[in-house]
């Protein structure tokens, strides 16, 4: 029994563990690289197996970083199963097809440029076509209903609270070979509880080993009464003087908590009462999706879904789907705020509002989650003065703030506290989901603590064995 880290290994993206037992290959989730265009487009072009001989996948959530290349694996030959929970499957049947649109989109603006360069010609790694395909290839599993996915495995899932229906998956495994059975979990991504929307993170119990991730190894977010009297604080200095607000935000449950957060602002009169455009086909799309779950809601929404407040509707509130639509808000006089996706800059309509607003002095430009190594929020969130965005350098003269409490991921302390809420020996950790510093420096917190355990940051292309099984 082995497992290899084929992605999300020593960095954030591109999540993908190929699991071997019993002659089965079970592969855990099935994400996009992101980072720098040429790197990226090959290694989401080019999978380090072969996707016929994979005999299933199991999803922990649908973020495109460990869902987005389930279609190009489907169109390269994979015939089996994806595993999931209903509302990771529902947001997936938006997300993909959203994900397809972008790279066309962003292909053929790089293949004119390409072509006047005498380059080769990106092709996109699927279409909507194929998006669609994948999905007839889905097989549902509620929280805490086990299902047998291969031969000598059974796979439960339990809440993350990251994101509507995400998973901590529990793998029970029985090796043929050596007849011993050991419980892996692979965390997914956990949240930090306390969510907006979401219920808490659940806890395993009898694990042997772990799978477990570290994108926030080392830093500690704000707590949430701070966060509060800081995006209070944030937009009140930005709306002035006919300011406008542009938030990269994940179209997926990002959106939506921060839209619960100004709803309850606005309702308390601690923020100017403004307009508010949430300027994502995806994130309109999601947010009737998340009506259709309330089973993932924590007590207070799932309340409210069922009473006349609509936590995801208020006044002033625009949802923008037509492009012309969007394009209209660069005309547009402040003060005002823009959701836009993606949080990370890399694609999607945000990209278009900073191209059009950055080098404005009265733009503020407020990050609330994580943005991976080298992409374009990373670079303003590091404080770079100049950024190329479609191919242009840009100066950075707006505003650029960081909300990382409304981040969905555990930070340093929480993802300490959720392993030591775990129950069971617990002999082998391998850190994957995070930058090899974060990864390095969260191994090394939790070996204090535990130095009788074998925990390790997993690298790209490691083949590790679970003790005890062949």
């Amino acid at each position: 029994m082995t497992i290899t880290f084929h992605g999300a290994a020593e960095t954030t993206t591109g999540s993908q563990h190929l699991i071997e037992i019993n002659g089965k290959r079970i592969l855990l989730d099935c994400g996009l690289y992101q980072g720098h265009r040429e790197e990226a487009y090959d290694r989401n072009k080019n999978f380090p197996f072969e996707p016929s001989s994979i005999d299933c996948v199991v999803l922990s959530h649908p973020h495109i970083d460990h869902s987005g290349t389930l279609p190009n694996l489907s169109r390269q030959g994979f015939r089996g199963n994806f595993f999931a929970t209903p509302a990771t499957r529902d947001l997936c049947q938006v997300m993909l097809a959203d994900s397809a649109r972008i790279q066309m989109s962003d292909i053929e603006y790089v293949n004119r440029k390409r072509a006047r360069k005498g380059q080769k010609a990106f092709h996109p790694l699927y279409d909507e076509r194929d998006a669609e395909r994948c999905l007839r290839q889905f097989v549902t599993m509620d929280y805490h209903r086990p299902m047998i996915v291969a031969e000598g495995v059974t796979v439960t899932f339990i809440d993350a609270g990251h994101i509507l229906g995400s998973a901590q998956v529990i793998l029970d495994l029985h090796d043929h070979t050596t007849g011993m059975k050991k419980r892996l979990l692979f965390s997914g991504d956990v949240g930090r509880g306390n969510n907006d929307l979401l219920r808490d993170p659940e806890t395993a119990e009898n694990v042997d080993a772990v799978i477990m991730e570290s994108t926030y190894g080392g830093r500690e977010h704000e707590e949430e009464t701070g966060a509060r009297d800081k995006i209070c604080e944030v937009l009140n200095a930005a709306l002035k003087n006919k300011g406008r607000v542009i938030i990269p935000a994940f179209a997926v449950e990002r959106t939506q908590q921060i839209l619960v957060v100004l709803h309850e602002l606005f309702g308390e009169d601690r923020i100017p009462d403004v307009p508010v455009y949430v300027d994502s086909p995806l994130a309109v799309s999601a947010t009737e999706i998340f009506r259709l779950h309330p089973e993932c809601f924590n007590e207070g929404i799932y309340e409210d879904l069922f009473s006349k407040s609509n936590p995801f509707g208020f006044e002033g509130l625009h949802l923008v789907r037509a492009a012309k639509d969007s394009m209209k808000l660069n005309k547009l006089e402040g003060p005002f705020i823009i959701i836009a996706a993606s949080g990370m800059c890399e694609a999607g309509r945000v990209v278009h509002h900073l191209h059009n607003n950055i080098e404005d002095t009265r733009t503020t430009v407020l990050f609330v989650g994580y943005c991976a190594a080298n992409t374009l929020g990373w670079k303003l969130r590091n404080g770079d003065k100049e950024v190329n965005i479609f191919g242009e350098p840009h100066r950075v003269n707006a505003n650029i703030e960081i909300l990382d409490s409304f981040s969905g991921h555990a930070d340093h302390s929480e993802l300490l506290a959720w392993f030591d809420r775990i129950s069971g020996p617990k002999k082998q950790v391998w850190l994957v989901h995070g930058e090899v510093t974060r990864s390095e420096v969260l191994c090394d917190a939790m070996l204090q603590v535990h130095p009788e355990r074998n925990i390790q940051v997993a690298r790209l292309g490691q083949t590790v064995r679970i003790d005890g099984m062949a």
